[in-house]
């Protein structure tokens, strides 16, 4: 064991939470559709490519509350945004044995969002979620949120993973600017709910003000923070 490995809190990114509840019946069924590989890395690419391929990325259905923020709850959908398959890949990893942090930032996509900028009434998209792994005595970011069909529906490349190198969204599609990340909140080794809402009430005032349920686009939050 190195001595980066000695600084970490290793509990804490092997842990199970309420939130990253892997040993819940709907996250082990989950993982039982996960292609399992003697090599390491193989297994995390497998994990990675699992979830970022199972659901729909939807960013119109946002919901912040604790009760809704859970692997179990996630494993169970169609559609899902970016910090609910984050969340369900950091559960997976961890119940493969693989230490884990949520990641979090503020990014701005150039490339098909004038609907959700229509509902955000901001460019940025504020606590986008990636997930961090240790595999082969280093950290390495994934991002398991854009699938093959939005992928294709974008008309921007399926973002790989080799288990090593950091795999963040792609700068440019071809000659179109894609994505650009503007600032890193860092990793967590759960959600960090308050930030999460604090952050968000200051990029999108008017969803906490006047909510939005409706079929096209929906916001839920807990009203304590």
């Amino acid at each position: 064991m190195n001595e980066q490995m000695r600084a970490e809190n290793w509990d804490e990114y092997l842990a199970e939470t309420p939130h990253v509840d892997f040993s819940s019946p709907e996250v082990k069924q989950f993982i039982a559709g996960i292609r399992v590989f003697e090599d390491r890395r193989e297994q995390a690419v497998s994990i990675y490519e699992t979830v970022r391929d199972s659901f729909l990325y939807d960013p119109y259905h946002l919901d912040l509350r604790r009760n809704s923020l859970k692997a179990s709850i996630v494993a169970l959908k169609k559609r899902a945004w970016c910090v609910e398959k984050s969340l369900l890949a950091c559960a997976c990893f961890r119940s493969f044995g693989f230490p884990a942090r949520l990641g979090f930032g503020i990014v701005k996509n150039h490339i098909g969002v004038a609907k959700l900028t229509s509902y955000l009434k901001r460019e940025e998209i504020v606590f986008h979620g990636y997930v961090e792994v240790w595999i082969d005595g280093k950290w390495s970011k994934c991002t398991p949120a854009f699938d093959p069909r939005i992928c294709k529906l974008s008309a921007v490349p399926l973002l790989e993973w080799d288990g090593s190198e950091d795999s963040l969204f792609q700068a440019f599609a071809g000659e179109k600017q894609f994505m650009e990340y503007l600032h890193f909140y860092g990793e967590f080794p759960d959600i960090p709910f308050e930030l999460m809402h604090k952050e968000m009430a200051a990029y999108y005032p008017d969803l906490f003000e006047n909510p939005v349920d409706t079929k096209a686009f929906s916001f839920h939050f807990d009203p304590i923070f």
